[in-house]
């Protein structure tokens, strides 16, 4: 396959087109407007449905909406616009009905600025909505990674019925790097059998969220909450890098782990043996492997572009098994390596010193 330079934004939007978007709904905010700028020119070009909304929370609507009629539905945005379509978000989870939200992260809280940002991995992960669900959430690090999850994520949404959450940040969707895309891939031929399409000749099907009887809607819940089990086992997505022998271990998603990388290999050619964990799948969190890359480690670095979000996952998981340390960057500040490279050696220095006694928890 031929290697092309594509903008991150754009080559998500191209990758949802190969991977057979039917209709794309969205409203331009900076940093991801070029992916909806790029979807209004090529979905017209297709023959397929392109609308721009009026606001975020008019597009997950009409995702919802499309979505229910068994297409391949899917928006994009950026923090504040996310937060916007949170309500939906539950919605669509509630009817169960698969549907793409690409978020390119922006620095903040409010409006903040168009910075890259990594201060959505509460909201995505955690809240995303009101009521006990979770998206799965997808941190590419590489535009070319990007594209690959673009391509296979309405798999996993029709698989599962679920929200799919591609989550990059502003450095990614606007940096331009080498891309093999993936082949056109031909329109579905089948329906799906749950989706709302004319019931002509059939009983009428149903797609709601909405359950008066408690114990009905408890029904439904202890069902989400199955699958919910299935993909905590089945999707967990993460890299190893260097991690063999490592003895401290740098835990960073999306393009902070990209620069960790650049810090790893520094720490190495200076006689540190660092390695890098990444989750790829935010959620689910690939815990098991990371609980067992903590036994074999004298501490644990988590370099994340906000306060310290990931940071509790990380601790939840260590429960004290090792020291850790956090290196954060908030308001659109991209951490460097040689930042990352000197809390390694820092962590290095602290462990000589205390004789392999070891850095106390969170030094």
């Amino acid at each position: 396959m031929t290697r092309e330079l594509w903008k991150g934004n754009e080559a998500l939007a191209e990758a949802a087109i190969r991977a057979g978007v039917d209709a794309f709904f969205g409203y331009p905010i900076t940093p991801q407007t070029e992916l909806l700028e790029y979807m209004a020119r090529r979905m017209p070009e297709l023959g397929r449905t392109f609308l721009q909304a009026e606001s975020e929370i008019a597009a997950i609507n009409m995702v919802y909406g499309a979505a229910c009629t068994g297409v391949r539905a899917m928006t994009s945005s950026s923090s504040p616009g996310i937060s916007l379509m949170q309500e939906g978000f539950s919605y669509i989870a509630g009817s169960e009905v698969p549907c793409v939200i690409v978020d390119i992260m922006r620095g903040g809280p409010g409006l903040g600025n168009i910075q890259p940002g990594q201060a959505d991995y509460f909201q995505i992960t955690r809240s995303a909505g009101h009521g006990d669900f979770h998206p799965l959430v997808l941190a590419p690090a590489t535009v070319q990674e990007a594209v690959d999850l673009a391509y296979i994520s309405f798999d996993l949404a029709f698989r599962y019925r679920t929200l799919v959450i591609l989550a990059g940040d502003g450095a990614l969707g606007q940096m331009m790097e080498p891309v093999e895309m993936p082949p056109m891939r031909p329109p579905d031929a089948a329906q799906p059998d749950w989706a709302l399409a004319g019931a002509k000749g059939r009983p009428p099907r149903t797609i709601t969220s909405l359950y008066l009887d408690a114990d009905e809607l408890a029904s439904v819940n202890v069902r989400l909450q199955e699958k919910l089990k299935r993909i905590a086992v089945t999707e967990q997505r993460w890299e190893c890098f260097m991690t063999d022998d490592a003895d401290l271990l740098v835990v960073a998603f999306g393009t902070v782990a990209r620069i960790a990388k650049s810090a790893v290999r520094a720490a190495r050619a200076a006689g540190i043996r660092a390695g890098l964990f990444r989750p790829i799948s935010l959620w689910p969190y690939p815990a098991p492997v990371l609980d067992r890359l903590v036994d074999k480690v004298q501490g644990v670095l988590v370099a994340e572009m906000n306060a310290g979000q990931m940071l509790e996952d990380v601790r939840a998981i260590v429960c004290g098994r090792t020291p850790i340390r956090f290196l954060g960057r908030t308001g659109g500040v991209i951490p460097m390596p040689d930042e990352i490279t000197n809390e390694l050696t820092h962590m290095t220095r602290v462990n000589h010193c205390t004789n392999g006694a070891g850095m106390k928890p969170d030094a």
